[in-house]
């Protein structure tokens, strides 16, 4: 009997394909006295060399098929290969206790697993899977079993399992698994994101239905619509061959708008750019005709490392992407640290509530040291490009024009010392603090340009947290208040003649794109590979028409109606 299940859209496509029900298998150790204590201890210190080094191969691999900065990941595994809190404490169990290496990994793993999974931080909480994912292969090495062994599955399929470890993404055949869905997870899991990046669909957190589908099952998995359809009937297989082929046409066709201009149907110019958060972001950036970018998350220079990075490996970075971009737009936004993101080597004191404490801007100017180095990579930089330095969550004038001074304290130390420094660089803001949002026409004074950062500024106006589920319905970018601040920031910069972005994930929304194109939006920067479905939809938009909605939509009462609205319209404009 056909049943269907519905997850979490992760990365977009359309799968068909027999199930491969990736097990996991659950093994809990019983505790036995060990003879030689020393020696159960050597014997286990041998397994964490072998995790060791079979981790080294995965990373190279994953480096060259998916560039460093998916790779990372394995070196923070590599590193808990290194931690003595649970390294060192599993020897301790085992000399202490005398009990065989299993029961000793089995009882410390597990702890560190239970702590970090209760933990409100969403990064904390996917920790819990690297844990798993290392203990799981020393456990695995320990009794002599092969680990997930997931490059070894040759035949097409769709893949099912509880969850996929990075090291099991990253090893996937693409030409064998068509497709995942996995019961848990969300779309900022390591799985997902090793997803996007391998262009492979995917759905997450479709249930522990998911876990009952037996390999061999005819599934077809609707990754655009988030559907799983098990044992689907000849008439659905027939449906979903034909929409997987238009979508595989679709893609195709978007491929001949790589190099074009992104203008409206009547004639009006935007910039499309891409959101990178590392060098090897860049080959998205080309491959999916990006007129620059939009937003560089900086902090990913800083974090899976054992301390700051210094002047010159900034610098270094930085004049790569703006040489790389060869006189195209780069705005570089400067570190952005707390919240939800953490530095292990940075000691900061813990806050009850971190997405309201001493994070991005606010930490820098705390930390001038840190602050000032990365200023000076980034003005030292400048002369390689179209350098745009960009403040994150500026929340009043005092923090920009505290952050300014920085600036040109350290510019003019540059030209003491005879280092050469771009006369034309922007600086901009950030505005995701609805603060600066109603006080855009003040800010607006003082800087080059605004990017509107929706993915916080929608989370603090409507007070709910994105992440959590209880009030994730809350998180609404359609919602009349929300476009309203976004209409009051772009008004308040053509009145100073400055121009305005969007780098949070509402840019690259197709029910969004219509209304930011009616309010005047210069620059949507967004995920590449959303880039050429937006250029093909702004091509079939009337920009003049939609500047005469603006008005109607922003009377409406709720999210739902103006997304109803915009649909019906886009229908008839591409009709």
């Amino acid at each position: 009997m056909t049943q269907r299940l519905t997850g979490i859209a992760a990365s977009p496509g359309i799968a068909i394909a027999k199930a491969f029900q990736l097990n996991h298998i659950q093994y809990t150790p019983a505790s036995e006295k060990v003879a030689d204590a020393h020696q159960e201890a050597t014997r286990f210190r041998q397994a964490v060399e072998e995790a060791r080094q079979e981790l080294e191969r995965i990373k190279t691999m994953t480096e060259e098929r998916m560039g460093a900065d998916k790779a990372e990941i394995f070196e923070a595994h590599l590193l808990l290969l290194e931690d003595p809190d649970l390294i060192d404490a599993v020897i301790e169990n085992i000399e202490n206790d005398e009990v065989n290496a299993e029961y000793a990994l089995d009882q410390v793993s597990g702890g560190f697993i239970e702590v970090l999974s209760s933990m409100d931080n969403e990064l904390l909480r996917e920790r819990a899977a690297d844990v798993r994912d290392v203990a799981g292969r020393i456990m695995s090495l320990l009794r002599g079993v092969s680990y997930a062994a997931i490059s070894a599955i040759h035949e097409p399929c769709v893949l099912v399992a509880e969850d996929l470890t990075p090291s099991d993404t990253a090893q996937l055949n693409p030409d064998a698994v068509l497709g995942f869905v996995t019961v848990v997870g969300s779309r900022t899991s390591h799985s997902a994101i090793m997803a996007r990046s391998l262009e492979l669909p995917a759905i997450v957190g479709a249930g522990e239905a998911a876990a009952k589908i037996e390999t061999g099952t005819m599934i077809i998995m609707d990754a655009l619509e988030g559907t799983v359809i098990i044992d689907p009937t000849e008439e659905e297989l027939e449906t979903y061959q034909a929409r997987k082929e238009a979508y595989d046409l679709r893609k195709k066709e978007l491929r001949k708008l790589l190099d074009q201009p992104t203008v409206s149907a009547d004639g009006h110019r935007v910039e499309l750019a891409a959101n990178i958060g590392s060098v090897e972001d860049l080959q998205k950036v080309f491959a999916n005709g990006a007129e620059g970018i939009g937003l560089f998350r900086t902090e990913f220079l800083y974090m899976e490392r054992n301390s700051l990075p210094s002047e010159e490996e900034q610098f270094q970075v930085y004049k790569h992407v703006l040489e790389r971009m060869n006189g195209k737009p780069v705005v570089i936004r400067t570190l952005d640290i707390g919240g939800d993101k953490e530095l292990s080597y940075m000691k900061l004191a813990a806050e009850s509530n971190p997405f309201l404490g001493l994070r991005a801007v606010r930490l820098c100017l705390s930390k001038q040291d840190l602050f000032r180095t990365q200023l000076r990579a980034l003005l030292r930089a400048s002369s390689y490009g179209q350098l745009k330095i960009m403040f994150p969550m500026i929340a009043v004038g005092s923090e920009l024009r505290e952050a300014k001074r920085l600036l040109r304290e350290e510019q003019e130390k540059l030209a003491q010392e005879g280092i050469s420094v771009s006369a034309a660089i922007e600086v901009g803001i950030m505005i995701e603090v609805p603060a600066a949002a109603l006080a855009a026409d003040l800010l607006a004074k003082e800087v080059d340009f605004f990017s509107i950062g929706t993915n916080d500024l929608i989370q603090y106006t409507m007070a709910a947290d994105r992440m959590n589920e209880n009030v994730s319905y809350l998180y609404q970018p359609c919602h009349p208040s929300v476009l309203r601040l976004i209409r009051m920031v772009i008004e308040a910069a053509n009145r100073e003649g400055k121009w305005v972005g969007m780098c949070g994930e509402m840019a690259g929304d197709e029910t969004a794109i219509p209304i930011l194109l009616g309010m005047g939006l210069h620059e949507f920067s967004m995920s590449a590979s959303s880039i050429l479905p937006a250029r093909a939809l702004i091509k079939q938009l009337s920009r003049g028409e939609w500047v005469g909605y603006i008005g109607e939509l922003l009377s409406m009462d709720s999210h739902e109606h103006i997304q109803q609205f915009v649909k019906q319209k886009i229908r008839g404009d591409l009709s």
